[in-house]
Formats: structure tokens, C-alpha cells, sequence
């Protein structure tokens, strides 16, 4: 979200929506993923488990680094439109396919709105379409919330100023998520 954030402040919110779709994949295939019990084997390999911590860790640390850098150029003959969004849909799903608390998420919570009655699968994938469909609204409130500020940032001092807080904030996430998703023993 904080991504989101950032990313609509500073980009607008086309950058943002295009992140928004990428996120909504991510979460969907994760959703898919742990109903057919991926997300099972990965919470119990402590080697994939980790491996999928440390690149979200790193892949959070280098967006905030990305952020903070100076602005890219964005004349009409280096900027690509259909390529930035591509650049921000991929980022999107990228940060939520390395994302071990959406697994945890689908794996903790999700079986227990599944009854035995009827297959389990068809349950969660309805589910699954139901969260990522909360989800995207609440992103796409963000986004929406957040592109406002782009006229704010229209003074390059005050965009500079704000793209490095917003990094910094976005460092301090990866720091909580690296904290947060450790697991003792």
C-alpha cells in the first residue's frame, strides 16, 4: 500500500492503477497457489520460506532506493507510456508474488470460510476472487487518494523532498517486513 502510495504521488495515477492490476494478479495467483497447497509447502521449507522473505526484502529495499534516486527523464522521445505502465503492473506483481504474509494470509485465514459440503477448491478460488476484489478497491482508493497530491508535486524542491521521505518510509517497511516475517525457530 505504501508503494501505491508513493507511486501515485510521484507518478500519477495511471502509474498507480497500472501497479494496482499487478497487485491484484499477485494476490489472485497466491490465492490459487495455496489452494492447491503451495503456499503449504512454502511455509514449511524453511529454505523457500526464506528465500521468498529475503527477495521481497531486497525487492522493497531496491523500490525505496528506485524512489529516492533522482527523477528519470521524461521527454516525449525517452518516455514510453505503454512501457512505464508495463514497468509499474510488473512491480506490482512482483511485490505481492514476494510476499510471504499473502500466503500466510490465504493459508490461515481462507480454510476456516471453507465448509466440507462442497469442493473445497471452487470455494477457494471464489474466495480468493472475493478478497482480491476487496483488495483492489482498497488499493484503487489509494491510488485515487494519492493522485491528488501529484499537483502539490508539481514543484520539482517538493517532489524531491517527498520522493525521499516516501523512500525513506518505504525502507522502513521493508525493515518492519524483515522483522515482522521471521520466524523463531
Amino acid at each position: 500500500m505504501a508503494y501505491l502510495a508513493i507511486l501515485s504521488a510521484d507518478q500519477g495515477r495511471k502509474a498507480g492503477f497500472a501497479a494496482t492490476i499487478g497487485i491484484a494478479l499477485g494476490l489472485f495467483i497466491i490465492g490459487i497457489a495455496a489452494a492447491l497447497g503451495v503456499g503449504t509447502l512454502i511455509l514449511n521449507s524453511e529454505i523457500a520460506y526464506q528465500g521468498l522473505r529475503i527477495g521481497g526484502i531486497l525487492y522493497l529495499l531496491w523500490l525505496a532506493w528506485d524512489s529516492w534516486k533522482d527523477e528519470m527523464e521524461t521527454s516525449p522521445v525517452q518516455c514510453d507510456v505503454f512501457n512505464a505502465h508495463a514497468k509499474y503492473f510488473k512491480r506490482g506483481l512482483i511485490v505481492n508474488l514476494l510476499n510471504p504474509k499473502a500466503a500466510i494470509f490465504y493459508i490461515a485465514i481462507l480454510p476456516a470460510y471453507i465448509s466440507s459440503s462442497s469442493s473445497a477448491i471452487f470455494q477457494a478460488i471464489v474466495l480468493t476472487i472475493t478478497y482480491v476484489s476487496i483488495a483492489t478497491l482498497m488499493h484503487s482508493f489509494i491510488v485515487i487518494l494519492a493522485g491528488t497530491a501529484q499537483n502539490f508535486l508539481e514543484n520539482s524542491q517538493r517532489r524531491r523532498i517527498t520522493r525521499r521521505i516516501l523512500s525513506l518510509a518505504l525502507a522502513a517497511i521493508a525493515l518492519w517486513f524483515a522483522w515482522s516475517t521471521h520466524k523463531v525457530g
